[in-house]
């Protein structure tokens, strides 16, 4: 395998979706910046150029809005058809964006590049780190419930059509949201991509929150759907411990940090399932787990925190696959492996599970995963997700985050892998 020629295509893959100040995931089927793509594109733009890692990062922050909130969309430039554009979202701002956020992991990803150089980057963390306290403010104002995240949009916890929000997207009503065209099923196969019945109660979520004004307080009483996302609290708290590390470099307080990850830790406790034994999602409407063990759940070590039920479940299914973790259980009934969160494998979340391995001392399992990640894109290529049995390329071509997982993480080039 000749693994020089990978890391220079995936520098070039992002070049190539390089926007100037930004980075698109891939062409086409996502022609703007979105939040979490940008976090992770930005690590992986810091192995070849620093500076443009942070315009990265700094780019993403032109959208944040003026109660601290950093959307999960940023229409910098106007893309022809796509749907739903920035006058469906109809936000009074420039730069124009969404209405709901994105897993925060900004502050993980701006700690990363800040480590590759200290000296140059200390202006620019100065500058930046207001703005992350801000965005994690928001949070701790508006989703915190019993110290777990709250999403207000399955499109908010990255993981859009998860098994997770199953039970509570039952209770959507999607039949009033009229005619309306997607882009996505004009690039990628309509069988890897949520239904049209899904679709249908995303628009309505988000017509619910537009026509009310983005008022967080009206939401929280009464939007169609309300989850506490277990993997939105691990990748929060991970977040803080890292701002919390950003706080004592730069020599700011910490207090308010330190209260943060205290009331998150007891949120991870109300977390577990125990009848299910392991980490769960939880609709706050009903107060009922979503008795899901989603790649959500896995993400426990990345946000230091260990549990032997959830090796033991780690284990089981990694003797199912050999790509890595799939985004549902290969047990459960509605697993699927082509249909996006609802089985594939996802090389960004395979990076985070076992860097958290690593750091919680299961090295041996967290180079496995790391390798079995390698031999997935060496093989099939810079795709969005992949078929976890065998492999198959699924989703975008060309992704940017899957180009940047290569370059910091996988490759065996990579510097700074745990």
């Amino acid at each position: 395998m000749n693994y020089d020629k990978l890391d220079k295509r995936a520098r070039k893959i992002l070049q190539v979706n390089d926007r100037g100040l930004y980075t698109v995931p891939t062409k086409g089927l996502y022609p703007y910046q979105w939040n979490w793509d940008s976090a992770f594109c930005a690590w992986g733009i810091a192995t070849y150029d620093v500076r443009r890692a942070w315009a990265e990062i700094e780019t993403l922050f032109t959208g944040q809005w003026d109660n601290g909130m950093v959307p999960h969309i940023v229409f910098h430039k106007q893309a022809i058809g796509y749907f739903p554009g920035p006058d469906v979202w109809n936000v009074p701002r420039v730069p124009h964006t969404s209405g709901i956020t994105q897993p925060p992991i900004a502050a993980t990803m701006a700690r990363s590049v800040y480590e590759q150089d200290k000296h140059y980057g200390r202006v620019h963390m100065e500058l930046l780190y207001g703005r992350l306290v801000s965005w994690h403010r928001w949070f701790v104002k508006y989703r915190l419930h019993d110290g777990m995240v709250a999403i207000t949009h399955p499109w908010e916890s990255g993981r859009d059509n998860a098994i997770d929000w199953d039970g509570a997207m039952a209770n959507v009503d999607g039949s009033n949201v009229g005619e309306y065209t997607r882009r996505d099923t004009a690039h990628v196969d309509p069988e890897m991509r949520p239904k049209k019945e899904d679709y249908d109660r995303y628009l309505a979520m988000l017509y619910f929150s537009r026509d009310c004004g983005w008022d967080e307080v009206e939401i929280a009483k009464n939007s169609p759907l309300r989850m506490a996302d277990v993997g939105m609290t691990f990748l929060f708290l991970r977040a803080c411990r890292d701002l919390l590390h950003l706080a004592l470099e730069l020599d700011h307080e910490t207090d308010e940090i330190q209260g943060w990850i205290t009331t998150l830790k007891g949120g991870v406790d109300r977390h577990w399932n125990a009848e299910r034994g392991h980490y769960d999602s939880i609709d706050l409407r009903t107060g009922e787990f979503a008795n899901s063990l989603s790649s959500g759940s896995f993400l426990c070590w990345y946000a230091g925190v260990d549990h032997p039920q959830m090796l033991a479940h780690y284990e089981r299914i990694m003797g199912m696959v050999p790509f890595g973790v799939p985004s549902n259980d290969p047990a459960a009934d509605t697993f699927n492996p082509k249909r996006y969160w609802r089985g594939p494998t996802w090389s960004n979340v395979n990076a985070l599970i076992a860097i958290g391995l690593a750091e919680m001392h299961h090295i041996t399992k967290a180079e496995e995963l790391r390798k079995a990640t390698q031999s997935l894109i060496a093989e099939h290529g810079f795709f969005e997700y992949f078929d976890p049995y065998i492999g198959t390329p699924e989703g975008g071509d060309n992704f940017s985050w899957t180009a940047a997982i290569w370059l910091t993480w996988a490759s065996p080039h990579a510097k700074g892998r745990f």
